[in-house]
């Protein structure tokens, strides 16, 4: 059997936080308000992954309102992800995703990016495909107030 899921996260950006994005700090002058890392793209990933399986969303199992996930790697997360696939005995067949932001340029961190999900979630690199665009000065994220991410999955089992 085959499943998919979809998850999105948005963080407003803010100076004095470090950019993680897939687990890599990119550089630049402000990065995302959170209780974790507010890693966009892996939060995304979690949400499409716990989705496909019914596993409820991030907000269930990382509760902002814990202090145990209070600045925590978001890759801890993906980690914890796939051990509940896993147990459910779901494996990852893809995942694509996409990051909007309007800068900084994301392209040459991406396999970097790849690298760091592949090891969280102990597939090969090749599963996972990455995109970024801009979204053309329009709202929040236009203004570079914000960043965001969606990801769609499918689990195999």
């Amino acid at each position: 059997m085959t499943r998919s899921g979809i998850g999105y996260d948005l963080h407003r950006l803010e100076k004095g936080r470090k950019l993680i994005i897939g687990g890599v700090e990119v550089p630049f002058d402000k990065g995302p308000a959170g209780h974790s890392d507010g890693d966009v793209l892996s939060h995304a990933i979690c949400d499409a992954l716990l989705g496909a399986a019914g596993l409820g969303d991030i907000g269930t199992h990382f509760p902002d309102t814990d202090p145990k996930w209070k600045d925590a790697s978001s890759l801890a997360f993906l980690e914890h992800v796939h051990k509940l696939l896993a147990k459910a005995h779901f494996r990852i067949g893809h995942i694509d995703a996409i990051v909007v932001a309007e800068k900084p340029r994301l392209g040459p961190h991406f396999p970097a990016m790849r690298a760091a999900l592949a090891l969280a979630l102990q597939v090969d690199e090749r599963q996972i495909n990455l995109k970024a665009k801009t979204n053309e000065g329009v709202d929040a994220v236009g203004r570079g107030e914000a960043i965001v991410a969606h990801a769609i999955v499918t689990l195999e089992g």
